[in-house]
């Protein structure tokens, strides 16, 4: 592999020292996770994705041993499920909570019915993660770990967060709750994530210790010589013009020169000496140094995704601001393997 961790291959996994450990993967979408569980030596033996063009990319990129192109609902609820299944070391998941988003009034969107992309199912976004629970209370595998967006913990959420852990204990399970930033973690990116890491009581297990404290890496050590270029004739363009050092954003132009309506003009900057900013589906950052949009390369290399991943036709903004950066995931696993699986192996 790389010298540098975060630009990496596919093919780079065939060698990596499997230690058998096996996983399954809930919301796969692009496989951040899967691929974060991969650069850790697990065994990702299946996932479960609900939107069937993102299942297609995923089947791309990966040969899963079992693969439900359902919803979570509809897994649950199958009367029979691989015995295989009962036997995991690791249930994954990233529910969707977007009512919980940074973004926005976070509890506006509570208990209603949307699409979290077109061509998917109505779905009560909240309610996944309790059907996620319910299948962990099924499988009942050593671990579970839930990943989630950092507005979970804050304001109206946080009884959110109780009702999930009660859910949690009520199915067998002791819940550590941790708000991790990738750009500790090796990821060119600073992203806050909270992750659920769930034990089984009966297991008896030590708390986890989740304590990453690795070198922030800037935009400047990898950017890519290419990028997409403004518009001239936009005002985007002429607020790009406007920027001076201090401008986290697009819109920050926006507030010092103009009045009105400056949300849709809230994109991100990309600094050589600062790490990028979160990335998100809807949000294709700009660089500060050129008028233009960041590469898909470089938006592959901010969330740590191989450099030869297929795609699929799908946008590389829209699947990678989506998924969990798998650097990220990687961590995050090797602790789980050294301070939790591995104790249960031993004895």
């Amino acid at each position: 592999m790389s010298k540098k961790e975060y630009l990496w291959k596919l093919s780079d996994l065939k060698n990596i020292q499997k230690n058998n450990y096996r996983v399954f993967s809930c919301f796969a979408c692009g496989g951040g996770s899967s691929m974060g569980y991969k650069l850790a030596g697990y065994d990702v033996i299946g996932d479960c994705e609900i939107d069937p063009k993102i299942n297609k990319m995923y089947l791309a990129n990966f040969s899963p041993k079992y693969n439900f192109s359902m919803s979570i609902q509809e897994m649950v609820k199958k009367d029979k499920l691989p015995e295989e299944l009962y036997h995991l070391d690791v249930l994954d998941g990233s529910p969707p909570c977007s009512t919980f988003s940074m973004n926005g009034e976070r509890s506006k969107n509570w208990g209603k019915l949307k699409k979290f992309r077109e061509g998917q199912a109505d779905q009560i976004l909240d309610d996944l993660f309790f059907y996620f629970i319910q299948l962990a209370k099924r499988l009942q595998p050593k671990v579970v770990v839930a990943e989630n967006v950092e507005g979970l913990l804050r304001g109206n959420a946080k009884g959110y967060v109780n009702l999930i852990i009660k859910k949690f204990h009520d199915a067998g399970y002791k819940v550590q709750l941790f708000l991790l930033n990738a750009a500790t973690m090796g990821v060119p990116q600073r992203r806050k994530r909270s992750f659920f890491i769930c034990t089984r009581k009966d297991l008896d297990l030590p708390n986890i210790k989740l304590n990453f404290h690795e070198k922030p890496i800037t935009y400047g050590e990898f950017k890519d010589n290419h990028y997409k270029p403004m518009n001239k004739n936009t005002l985007f363009y002429k607020r790009w013009l406007k920027r001076i050092p201090k401008d986290r954003n697009i819109g920050d132009t926006a507030k010092r020169t103009e009045n009105g309506k400056i949300s849709m003009f809230s994109f991100t900057f990309c600094k050589d000496n600062e790490v990028p900013n979160t990335l998100t589906a809807s949000n294709n950052p700009v660089r500060f140094d050129v008028p233009g949009f960041i590469s898909d390369k470089d938006m592959i290399t901010i969330q740590t995704f191989p450099q030869d991943y297929d795609f699929n036709d799908m946008s590389a903004n829209y699947v990678c601001g989506m998924s969990v950066p798998p650097v990220m995931m990687k961590k995050i696993a090797i602790e789980i393997k050294k301070q939790l699986l591995d104790k249960v192996s031993a004895r």
